[in-house]
This record gives C-alpha cells, sequence and structure tokens, in this order.
C-alpha cells in the first residue's frame, strides 16, 4: 500500500478508535517534557543560586532544591521501560549535588545527561514540523507576552512590577547563552511552577514553536545576523552542521561556541534564530543527503551492483533535491532545469553499463550543480520585485493550462445552451482548489509527502487528463465538420448530456486543475519563506486579474464565432494540451522512477510545452499525435457517412 494511504488510513483509525493520543500516553509526554523543563531550569539557573560552595541567593536555591526533588518525583511515575532505573539513579545523584553545594558545573553536567537520556527514553518532538511563521510570531508575543517581559524583552513591561520571581529578561545574554530553542518551547508549552509563566498551551504547537524562535533572538543583534548571514552563505561546514531543524532547536548558544567560537556562534544563532528557513532550504540536509545517495551509488557501480546504484541514483534525486525544487525553480529554474537533466543522464548511464568513469564523471557535475544551489539557496532572498515577479510567473504558469480546459469546457456548454451542466464545470475546479489546499495541509502538519508521490500524483493526473482530452479533442473535431453540429443537436443533444456525462465533465475540471493547485500552492508557500509577502499578494493578485481577463476575452470571442469553426479551434487547443499533457506526465514518471530515462542530445527542453529532451518523453507526446490523427480520420469518415450515406 501506498505510504500516503497508510497515513491517511492510520489517521481514520486513530479518529474512528477515540479522537486524539490516550489519556495515558498525554500524560507521560507531558510528565517527561516537564521533568526535561526542570532539569534545563536547574542547568541554566543553579549557578545564580551557588557559588564555591556557599549559597548566594536562598530563594533561588530553595527553587533548585524543590526542582530536583520535583524531577524525581516525575520520572518515578513514567511508565517502566529498562532505561526508567538509570535515569531514577541520575535524579538521585542531583539531588545530592544539589544538597551537598554541588559546582555549577557538576550540576549542570548531571542535569544535561539526565535531560538527554530522558528524551531517548521518553521521546517528544525536539522540532517544528513546519517553518516557524516568525512575523505571527511577533504579534503573539506583543499581544500576550509584551506586559511581562516587555516589548524588547527586557523583563521590563508593565506588568512586570511586584512579580516575583521577575519575569524572565529574554536580552540577558549570560542566560540566553544556555537555553536552545527546544528549552524556551517546552517554557511556552509547560508554563513554570512557582512563577508567573503560566501554560501558552493554548496556542497552536507552531506558534509555540514560533514564538521560541522570536524570543530565543532577543539577545542576539541584527549585526550579528548580518555576519551570520555571511558565514552561513561562506562555509558549507557550517550548513552542515545544521542538517535538520532538530540540530538548531536543539544547540545552546554555548555549546556551539565550543565548537565554532564565541563570535561565531553569537552570529550564527542571531542569523538561524531570526532565518530558520535557512537550514530547510540551504544544503543542510537535503543536498548533503543527494551527495551521500550519489557516492554510495557511483561505490555500488564500481563493485558492479548496477540495480543499487540506479536506486541510490533515484534516492538521491527524490530523497535530496526534489524537495528544493520549489524554492529553486523560484531562486533559477535554470539551474533547477540542468540538475534535473543530469540527473536523468545519471540514470539512463547506469541503466545502459556505461564505463565507471562516465559513470563518476555525471556525479562530479552533479555535485558541482549542487554546490551553485548551495550557495543560491544559502541567501536570503528576495525584494518585493522578485518576490511579485516570482509570485506572478508562478500563478500564470500553473494555472494557464488549466484555464484554457477550464474556458473550453464552459464555452461549449453556453454554445450547447445547456448552462445547467455549468455547476458541475465549476464545482469540479473549485473541489480541485479546496483539494489541493487540503493535501498541502496534510502534507505540512500531518504526514509527509514524499518526492515520488509528488511526482507520481503529477505523472498519473497529467496522463488522466491527456487521455482524457485526447476523446474529447477528437469529438470536438469531429462535430467541426460542416453539419455535424445540426445533425448532433437534432438528434443526441436532448439526452447528450445526462447526469453521468454532468459528473464526467466535473472530474475532467478536477483533474486538470488539482495537478495544479498543489504544485502551485508548494511554489508559494516556498516563495512566502523567502519573505516579502506583500509583493507575493501583490504578484497573486495580478496574475489572477490576468488570468480573469484572459477567460472572460476568450469566453466573449467563443461567442462571436461560427458553431463550426468554434469546434475546429476548441479541438485544435484541447490537442495541443493533451500533447503538452503527455509529455509532462511522462517526466513525472521519470523522475518517481517508475520509467526509464533515455536521453536525446539537442533536443531542447520546454517544460512550458512538456517537452522533455528524452525518447520516451517525445514517443509519448508522438504516440497522443498520432492517436489524435487516426481519431480525426476515423471520426471524419463517421460523420461524411453520415452526411452522404449513399457515396460511402
Amino acid at each position: 500500500m501506498h505510504r500516503l494511504q497508510i497515513a491517511l488510513l492510520a489517521l481514520l483509525v486513530a479518529l474512528v478508535g477515540g479522537v486524539g493520543t490516550p489519556a495515558s500516553a498525554a500524560r507521560e509526554a507531558t510528565d517527561a517534557a516537564t521533568a526535561w523543563r526542570l532539569l534545563d531550569y536547574i542547568a541554566v539557573d543553579y549557578p545564580g543560586a551557588v557559588s564555591a560552595g556557599k549559597i548566594v541567593s536562598p530563594a533561588e536555591y530553595a527553587e533548585m532544591v524543590e526542582f530536583s526533588r520535583s524531577v524525581g518525583e516525575r520520572i518515578s511515575v513514567l511508565p517502566a521501560t529498562p532505561a526508567k532505573p538509570v535515569l531514577a539513579r541520575q535524579a538521585e545523584e542531583l539531588n545530592r549535588a544539589v544538597a551537598a553545594k554541588d559546582s555549577a558545573d557538576r550540576v549542570g553536567g548531571i542535569a544535561r545527561a539526565l535531560g538527554r537520556d530522558l528524551l531517548r527514553a521518553y521521546p517528544v518532538p525536539l522540532a517544528p514540523s513546519t517553518l516557524p511563521d516568525l512575523s505571527r510570531a511577533a504579534s503573539i508575543y506583543r499581544q500576550q507576552c509584551a506586559a511581562c517581559h516587555g516589548l524588547a524583552g527586557r523583563g521590563d513591561g508593565p506588568s512586570a512590577a511586584g512579580l516575583d520571581p521577575p519575569p524572565v529578561a529574554f536580552t540577558n545574554l549570560a542566560r540566553a547563552r544556555e537555553r536552545s530553542v527546544f528549552s524556551l518551547y517546552q517554557v511556552i508549552n509547560q508554563g513554570l511552577d512557582g512563577t508567573a509563566m503560566s501554560s501558552f498551551a493554548h496556542l497552536d504547537t507552531a506558534d509555540q514553536w514560533a514564538l521560541a524562535f522570536h524570543v530565543g533572538a532577543f539577545a542576539f543583534s541584527e549585526a550579528d545576523a548580518r555576519r551570520g548571514e555571511a558565514l552561513w552563505r561562506a562555509d558549507s561546514s557550517l550548513r552542515q552542521r545544521f542538517p535538520d531543524m532538530e540540530a538548531l532547536t536543539q544547540i545552546t548558544p554555548a555549546k556551539l561556541a565550543q565548537e565554532v567560537g564565541e563570535e561565531r556562534s553569537r552570529a550564527l544563532v542571531a542569523f538561524l534564530r531570526r532565518t530558520p528557513e535557512g537550514v530547510t532550504t540551504g544544503s543542510g540536509g537535503a543536498l548533503d543527503t543527494a551527495r551521500a545517495r550519489l557516492l554510495e551509488s557511483v561505490q555500488a557501480y564500481a563493485s558492479g551492483d548496477q540495480d543499487r546504484a540506479s536506486d541510490l541514483a533515484l534516492s538521491a534525486y527524490l530523497d535530496g533535491f526534489e524537495p528544493l525544487e520549489p524554492v529553486l525553480s523560484v531562486r533559477d529554474a535554470g539551474l533547477l532545469a540542468r540538475v534535473e537533466r543530469s540527473m536523468g543522464d545519471l540514470r539512463a548511464a547506469i541503466a545502459r553499463g556505461a564505463p565507471p568513469a562516465d559513470v563518476g564523471r555525471r556525479v562530479d557535475e552533479l555535485n558541482s550543480l549542487f554546490d551553485e544551489a548551495d550557495g543560491l539557496l544559502a541567501t536570503r532572498s528576495g525584494s518585493w520585485i522578485s518576490s511579485f515577479v516570482g509570485a506572478l510567473m508562478i500563478l500564470l504558469r500553473e494555472g494557464l493550462e488549466a484555464l484554457l480546459i477550464i474556458v473550453a469546457m464552459v464555452a461549449f456548454l453556453r454554445k450547447a445552451d445547456r448552462n445547467e451542466v455549468l455547476p458541475y464545470v465549476h464545482g469540479g475546479w473549485l473541489a480541485a482548489l479546496v483539494a489541493g489546499v487540503a493535501t498541502w495541509f496534510a502534507a505540512t502538519r500531518l504526514i509527509a509527502i514524499s518526492g515520488a508521490s509528488r511526482e507520481l500524483t503529477e505523472g498519473f493526473g497529467s496522463l488522466l487528463a491527456a487521455a482524457v482530452l485526447v476523446s474529447v479533442g477528437v469529438w470536438m473535431h469531429g462535430k467541426g465538420q460542416a453539419g455535424a453540429w445540426q445533425r448532433y443537436v437534432k438528434e443526441r443533444l436532448a439526452s447528450a448530456l445526462s447526469r453521468r456525462s454532468a459528473w464526467f465533465l466535473f472530474l475532467l475540471a478536477f483533474v486538470v486543475v488539482y495537478r495544479e493547485a498543489f504544485e502551485t500552492i508548494l511554489f508559494l508557500t516556498a516563495l512566502w519563506a523567502e519573505g516579502g509577502a506583500t509583493g507575493i499578494l501583490a504578484g497573486v493578485g495580478t496574475a489572477a486579474m490576468i488570468l480573469a481577463i484572459v477567460a472572460m476575452a476568450l469566453l466573449r470571442y467563443s461567442r462571436r464565432l461560427p458553431i463550426a469553426e468554434f469546434f475546429k479551434l476548441s479541438s485544435l487547443l484541447i490537442a495541443a494540451l493533451a500533447i503538452v499533457l503527455a509529455g509532462k506526465g511522462v517526466a513525472g514518471l521519470q523522475e518517481a522512477g517508475l520509467l526509464g530515462v533515455w536521453p536525446l542530445e539537442g533536443l531542447p527542453r520546454v517544460a512550458m510545452l512538456g517537452i522533455y529532451p528524452t525518447r520516451e518523453g517525445l514517443f509519448g507526446q508522438i504516440a497522443t499525435l498520432a492517436v489524435l490523427l487516426v481519431g480525426y480520420w476515423f471520426y471524419g469518415r463517421i460523420e461524411a457517412r453520415k452526411a452522404h450515406p449513399a457515396a460511402i
């Protein structure tokens, strides 16, 4: 069963069996998270309670004693696992160290080690599942946090007076060095006993994570962030240090300083907490995965394992490069095309048994392209103009094909005076938009849709739409013959557009729009993460107006056309779109690894026309054209026989 189907089935079973996680599991997660949060608090604040074996703050020390005792109690009620006795002994050791007023290094070391082991034994989410929306986090902070912590995070808000202990000053660099984004998220989610900091669990989880990133950046300046951006762009080893969001949320600035130095640590933290998309769109995880798979592929090929080499080359694309396509398409569509072509050439070389040196050379070429993409994706984007143009072109590019098909269907129904069927067409494309948004939501919030799933969806969707359009195009061409429409109206119009036919039109409208809707949303989401929200909205609005104007112009022009000429032009348009979709469908199945790749040198790649330089793609389009021509000839003979039965 397909992974997406399995995930949806699991979700359905969970809903049928009782919505949400069982209460015992929820309590387990809460107790483990609370214990970890207390351990983090001890590690950070113990130096303010004890120094050189003496209590320097009785109130702080009493809090440390209470928190260490609470950690042991929380662990004692967790479900039994092989690790639980070890955790309990570590908690006892922590209690003894606090009671003996041991050094901050020893207490902090015990607390952090116990925290790490606790999360291994009782896992909790360590990173957000979606890119944090920092603009929304800033708004939430002003509304719900600034009253205590102050607008600038200095702990001097109007409600701070009289609070004991006082609100945390997020601008305190010494304290901020010891706090990871994960620890901040835990406090936001759970609150902090004995303080005025209550739980913010009423917020969406994504908002809690975004708020953690927002407050975690207060102690680091914009100047630091600019230096961090330059470091991030220039040093690939730093990008490899953060292969995913979890690596970013878990590290403390103090720990990072031990690895890269204090100045570089402060600059990187300032940049990445303000720009977490740098981790998800830079070379970190994705391109490193692609490079690793390519290296394994070359090694497997050299050892004679051609099948494994082919599988690894495909994985390099689907698991490593494909997730970056939306962002790279926005920034440099030409580079994206070169990478996709080189990926296809590599798989073709492996499939035909090319010399190992040739395969190695192609991998080197791909790694050079990855380096180019690496630097491009590591930069922050985008002016207002680039955001505007990007959004405009995305919507026009993805929406024009679907628009032309929908307009042809609407024009036909109006010509046939069957306006009562129009709601089925409009219902189809509206349902496709809703389904596209729902699929995007599921892919970003509920389940992970793999690169192969996306390519298969686009490939099969394109081929299905092409097949339907071939039949529609042939039918329309036949009705464009002299007298054919009049006979059709006389003989069959009353029954032709039955309820079954209406639902057929609904399905066609749904398929042609859905295949574009999900891809468009993914591209726009990637562009949104680059910044320039007003430019994006302006671009989307402008594109929508252009598409609306084109639709109205086509519908108005179609009303003036004689019916036979209308059918001829419509059949040519639909035939052209069928050929385009056939090429795109074959390319999608090739990228998913379902079809082989045999490159054709010298043939240009024109994605808008569905032209991809492979024998399989070209054959698919030629076969579609051949079916259309045979259909035209066959249908023409039928109509001619009806018009002149004695002459046949």
